[in-house]
């Protein structure tokens, strides 16, 4: 965190990575002018990933940042919502006299958040509250060189079509695994009822296409038998996540990180059982996929 005095301008640093850049010079405890504003939307749709580092602020900050992007959304998983803003889902491997305090699982498989939403999330934004020594890294990798690199037949193969998805997908198999995940509501399960999304979505801003599927929440492609529409998903999903295609963000001390979920998946590594970790994130509702 900077002091007024101590302002500098607005800098984007790009990675050496397929995705991602820093934004340095600035510090959301202090007006966002609306120069400023625009120069980071511009470079959250080239790079898709931006970390701001050191930016010690408050939830409501947080809230206030990410609805300059579009209104937020509400995670299914009230149980975790911060007391006082049910826009943050605390996600968090600590319990309190037992019981969890947060997601701690959250990231398990790889996903776009909120896909399983007639509106899918524009993007998340993910605030290090406390850090582990070790572990607790964040992969990303890009749809669009996943499309952009896609062999011709896996292409002819997707063109064209959609696929369900659905939040409850891999959802009994993690209440097998871990603490973390609750017995759902029935308002709950209606709120999270399949939906049908192009397996190709083009970028609502900047007209770029990315494959749109994802291991955590793609059930099965529309129209195809059961067993082909697997093997095809197991192939878009290998083919995504190749290394050529992801950045993997390492946590420091009060990193914020905003990410495109139009443009992107994400993974969370793991952090080992012992070691504390808790972060708060936001999500801002995106468009129909198209």
């Amino acid at each position: 965190m900077q002091s007024a005095g101590a302002r500098r301008p607005l800098e984007i640093v790009p990675f050496n990575a397929p995705v991602g850049a820093e934004v340095l010079g600035l510090d959301l405890n202090q007006p966002l002018s609306a120069e400023d504003f625009a120069r980071i939307h511009r470079a959250h749709l080239d790079y898709h990933v931006l970390v701001f580092r050191d930016q010690q602020i408050t939830p409501a900050q947080h809230i206030d940042f990410s609805r300059r992007f579009g209104p937020l959304q509400i995670h299914v998983l009230h149980q975790f919502q911060l007391p006082g803003h049910p826009e943050v889902l605390i996600v968090s491997n600590i319990r309190e006299n037992g019981q969890p305090i947060g997601l701690g699982d959250a990231g398990h498989f790889w996903h776009s958040d909120l896909s399983y939403k007639e509106k899918p999330s524009l993007g998340s934004l993910l605030h290090a509250q406390e850090l582990p020594s070790e572990g607790g890294d964040t992969l990303f990798a890009n749809m669009h060189l996943a499309w952009d690199t896609l062999p011709e037949h896996l292409r002819k193969a997707v063109e064209g079509r959609s696929a369900e998805h659905t939040y409850l997908a891999k959802y009994a198999e993690l209440q097998k695994r871990s603490p973390w995940r609750p017995n759902l509501s029935a308002e709950q399960i209606a709120e999270v009822k399949p939906v049908v999304h192009p397996i190709v979505r083009t970028h609502p801003e900047t007209g770029r296409k990315a494959l749109f599927v994802s291991e955590h929440f793609t059930t099965h492609i529309v129209g195809l038998p059961e067993d082909e529409s697997r093997k095809l998903l197991e192939a878009l999903f290998a083919h995504s996540v190749r290394d050529e295609h992801i950045y993997r963000h390492q946590w420091a001390e009060h990193d914020l990180v905003f990410w495109d979920n139009r443009s992107l998946m994400h993974l969370a590594a793991g952090t080992p059982d012992h070691l504390r970790r808790k972060l708060y994130r936001t999500t801002i509702e995106g468009n129909a996929p198209f």
